[in-house]
């Protein structure tokens, strides 16, 4: 039903509330073309730099604002009530957020696969993965302080940071050679198909983007190599597996 008012003061207040979160949800959308544009024109190194500065900023002018207005202070840049919080709820919030993320990931592509059809959700799961890792590698990367190199040693540390590391259960193997094994031994999402009846996801295309682009994203001398990811068989104790290597002529 089209809403009357004709400007924002004419709002009910809970119009008024859904006005705000929609602006919120602006402010996110701007964020992200704003990268998207310096990407394309300057590439995803500069991107990054770029980006590494403008977040900062825009984080403390917006929370000191928000700040302001509920009555919180920032403590180094963080909401000293996120500070105040227990440990364990710490903690249960970065599950929380992994979730949230997860499933607006499945939002996304359920999106794209009711209104376009299989192929192209598939299509558009696999190009947002080849952005997404290296984003997130950079960001972790950002946030742990690692060096330009920083080995498999740096590769191992940074899988315990994913989004998905806060959702799924994992596990780093060392091999004899020096090379590590990543196994994914409980994935929320192929086991709640395994529930329902359903195959195995066949998402081995995007994983070989995700992996190999978050590897080399944390240092360009890892090569991946994949073990096993479905439509491939794999054994009862993991979904997917990835064989991590530094070149040694590097």
């Amino acid at each position: 039903m089209e809403n009357k008012a004709e400007r924002p003061e004419d709002l009910s207040n809970e119009d008024l509330a859904r006005f705000i979160l929609d602006m919120f949800h602006r402010i996110a959308v701007h964020h992200t073309l704003w990268y998207m544009e310096v990407e394309h024109q300057m590439g995803m190194e500069k991107a990054l730099k770029t980006m590494g500065s403008a977040v900062d900023q825009s984080r403390e002018i917006q929370l000191a604002k928000l700040g302001k207005l509920f009555g919180f202070s920032l403590v180094d840049g963080i909401p000293e009530p996120l500070l105040r919080l227990p440990r364990e709820n710490l903690m249960r919030l970065a599950d929380d957020v992994g979730k949230n993320w997860l499933a607006n990931d499945g939002v996304w592509f359920q999106a794209v696969e009711f209104a376009h059809g299989m192929n192209d959700a598939k299509r558009c799961n696999d190009s947002t993965w080849a952005r997404f890792s290296p984003f997130e590698a950079w960001s972790i990367r950002r946030l742990l302080g690692l060096p330009a190199y920083p080995g498999l040693e740096g590769l191992k540390k940074a899988l315990r940071f994913r989004m998905y590391a806060r959702v799924n259960v994992q596990s780093i193997l060392e091999e004899e050679d020096g090379s590590l094994v990543f196994q994914m031994n409980d994935c929320r999402v192929q086991s709640a198909r395994k529930r329902k009846g359903l195959p195995d996801y066949p998402c081995k295309s995007v994983g070989l983007v995700e992996y190999g682009y978050f590897a080399e994203a944390i240092d360009p001398r890892i090569t991946t190599e994949c073990i096993g990811c479905p439509p491939d068989d794999h054994p009862e104790d993991w979904y997917c597996a990835w064989r991590f290597r530094l070149k040694k002529d590097q």
